[in-house]
């Protein structure tokens, strides 16, 4: 069966889009490089700002045919690669702005937006103070033979969220993030994906922020829990192969999604 080579991507965005999308470009150049079809970038890989007010967000955000977004579909059809990264997009009508995963196809065709659905409204922070939640929307892309399940950060820590997306076909958790730094925080960040990849029998993908606020700590864990692929706190990436045939195999042995007694899709 064919497979994706995925490359997990982490770097330290500031409120420079330019210089961001520049850094974003080497991190895609150098995974493509070392074979990647797929690149995952942070969240707020387009501007990021370590103590934001409702104003500043609001400046920095842009529409999805922005210069930010149009640049990145700019690296993805140069290198031929599916580009995931987190943007802040701008409202309409006096709209808060969202926060927002785009999946650019390898010609850098628009092929998904995922709005944020689970705010930051925790350990002293209130993203929702500053941005626009959405409702639940499982957006699932396709690339290699495989199914990418989007979500974003604080979305991790809700396990309906990934089962959502398992049940709409997802083999693959897509989780870019700019993980907050604190005590037993990246604990928590490297626990939570091996969690979302156990009990979905899926592939997890975390593309994590650096810099002296995030944790960085990107990592990519197959559909047994076991790592792949883990950096650390400094900039760079990571190219790992995600076969369907193992998750097929994952699941044989480990049928617990068919086991399932308790079925909350709805109907």
């Amino acid at each position: 069966m064919s497979g994706l080579r995925v490359g997990v991507a982490q770097l330290a965005a500031t409120r420079d889009k330019e210089a961001n999308l520049a850094r974003a470009g080497d991190l895609i150049a150098a995974a493509a490089r070392d074979g990647a079809e797929a690149v995952v970038l942070p969240e707020y890989a387009m501007a990021y700002d370590p103590l934001p007010d409702a104003a500043s967000l609001a400046a920095d955000a842009e529409p999805l045919d922005g210069p930010f977004v149009t640049g990145l579909a700019g690296h993805a059809r140069s290198h031929g690669v599916t580009v995931v990264a987190g943007v802040l997009e701008r409202g309409t009508d006096g709209e808060r702005p969202a926060n927002t995963l785009v999946a650019l196809g390898p010609d850098g065709t628009l092929l998904a937006a995922y709005r944020k659905v689970h705010l930051y409204d925790a350990f002293g922070d209130r993203e929702s103070d500053r941005l626009r939640a959405a409702d639940p929307v499982a957006t699932v892309v396709t690339a290699g033979g495989l199914r990418l399940g989007l979500m974003t950060c604080y979305d991790l820590r809700f396990p309906e969220m990934a089962r959502f997306l398992v049940d709409a076909g997802a083999d693959v958790l897509l989780v870019p993030a700019a993980w907050v730094a604190g005590p037993l925080k990246a604990d928590h960040w490297r626990t939570l994906l091996r969690a979302r990849a156990i009990e979905n029998t899926a592939y997890v993908v975390g593309a994590g922020m650096t810099g002296p606020r995030c944790t960085g700590r990107s990592m990519v864990v197959d559909a047994a829990g076991q790592v792949l692929a883990e950096l650390g706190e400094e900039p760079g990436h990571a190219v790992v192969e995600l076969r369907p045939d193992d998750v097929a195999r994952v699941r044989t042995d480990n049928p617990s999604l068919a086991n399932r007694r308790f079925d909350v899709r709805p109907r």
